[in-house]
C-alpha cells in the first residue's frame, strides 16, 4: 500500500498574511507491485485558491517549435516519424473512436489557469430519508506540469481530505486522509494512496466517488464520440468511455454529455459491471462570469440505492 507523508510549513499562517509562498512537501513511496520498481517522489504543494469546475485551457509553447528553431531539418524528420507513429496508434480505429480519443485528451489537457479557493456544502439525501450537510473547501494549485485539487470537509464529525494530482500525460494520483485530528496537531501526517477499485469508493459518505472527483474515466483507453446533440439549450458531444477492467463495485462504462463551448460535463451516466445504470451526474445553473465558466450546483444520484448528493458552491464568497 502506498503512503505519503505531509510536511507542513510551521509558520504558514503569518506568512500567507504577508503574501509569501508557503506550503508542504508530499513524499510518496510504496512497495513494488507487479512490473514496478520501488518508487519515491516529492511534490511541493502550496495553499491555493480553489477549483473551477469548468476550466479554460492554458496556452502553452510547443516544445517542437523551440526545437525546430534550433534544428529545422532534424525537427521535421522527427515530426515525420511521429506522424507515422500516430497513424499506427489509430490504425484500425473508427472515426468515432479517433474523435473520442481526441476529445478525451482535450478534456485531460485542460486545467485551471489560476490558483483559487471554492467553498460549498455537500447535501446528502441517503436512503430511508436520512439527510446530512457537510461543509466542503476546495483548493487548486496550478504548476508547470499540471495541477492538483484538494477537497477537505470542515465538519468536526466528518473530517476528510482528498488530494487529486493531475499531471500531464500521467494517470491521476489520489491521496486520502480520513482522520485529520492528528494531522491538525502535526502528529499524524500519513495518507493512503488510492488506486484501482479503491477510487470507486464514496468521498465523505456522499454519492461522489473519488473517481468522480478526478473524472478518472477520461483516462480509460477506449473512448468513442457517439453523437452531437442539444441538451439544456447547449450544444454537446456525447462521449462514451469504456473501462477495460471494471471492478465488481465500479463503473464499466460512462456516457458524458460534454458542453461544446466550455468543455465541461453537463450530464453523465455511469453503468455498473452488469451494464445497468448506476449513477447520474448533472451540472446545474451553469453561467459565465468574467469570461470564466462557473457552475453553482452539481448533483449525483445513485439510481440503484435511491440516494443523491448535491454539491452547492457558495459563489458569493469566491
Amino acid at each position: 500500500m502506498k503512503v505519503f507523508q505531509l510536511s507542513t510549513a510551521t509558520e504558514w499562517q503569518p506568512k500567507v498574511a504577508h503574501g509569501e509562498t508557503v506550503g508542504f512537501i508530499v513524499k510518496t513511496s510504496h512497495a513494488p507491485e507487479r512490473g514496478e520498481k520501488n518508487a519515491c517522489r516529492s511534490v511541493f504543494c502550496r495553499p491555493v485558491r480553489g477549483l473551477n469546475i469548468f476550466s479554460a485551457i492554458q496556452p502553452t509553447v510547443s516544445p517542437w517549435a523551440a526545437f525546430g528553431r534550433a534544428s529545422g531539418a532534424l525537427a521535421a524528420m522527427i515530426l515525420f516519424f511521429a506522424a507515422g507513429a500516430m497513424a499506427q496508434a489509430t490504425n484500425g480505429l473508427s472515426d468515432a473512436e479517433i474523435q473520442g480519443r481526441q476529445l478525451a485528451q482535450q478534456l485531460l489537457e485542460q486545467g485551471p489557469v489560476t490558483n483559487f479557493v471554492q467553498t460549498g456544502v455537500l447535501n446528502i439525501h441517503a436512503d430511508k430519508g436520512k439527510r446530512s450537510e457537510i461543509p466542503l473547501r476546495i483548493q487548486t494549485l496550478v504548476n508547470g506540469t499540471g495541477w492538483q485539487a484538494v477537497y477537505e470537509t470542515t465538519s468536526p464529525s466528518n473530517r476528510v481530505r482528498l488530494i487529486v494530482l493531475h499531471e500531464t500525460g500521467q494517470p491521476n494520483g489520489y491521496y486520502l486522509w480520513e482522520s485529520l485530528e492528528g494531522l491538525d496537531a502535526e502528529t499524524d501526517r500519513k495518507a493512503t494512496a488510492l488506486g484501482g477499485s479503491k477510487i470507486m469508493t464514496p468521498f465523505a459518505g456522499s454519492d461522489f466517488w473519488v473517481a468522480d472527483l478526478g473524472q478518472d474515466f477520461f483516462h480509460w483507453p477506449q473512448q468513442k464520440l457517439l453523437k452531437k446533440v442539444v441538451r439544456s439549450s447547449r450544444g454537446c458531444s456525447v462521449l462514451e468511455s469504456v473501462n477495460p477492467d471494471p471492478a465488481t463495485n465500479g463503473y464499466s462504462r460512462v456516457m458524458s454529455w460534454i458542453d461544446s463551448e466550455s468543455l465541461g460535463p453537463l450530464h453523465a451516466e455511469a453503468y455498473d459491471v452488469k451494464g445497468k445504470l448506476l449513477k447520474e451526474y448533472d451540472a446545474k445553473k451553469v453561467k459565465k462570469v468574467n469570461g470564466q465558466w462557473q457552475v453553482e450546483e452539481i448533483e449525483i444520484c445513485n439510481d440503484q440505492t435511491g440516494s443523491r448528493t448535491r454539491l452547492e458552491f457558495d459563489l458569493k464568497k469566491q
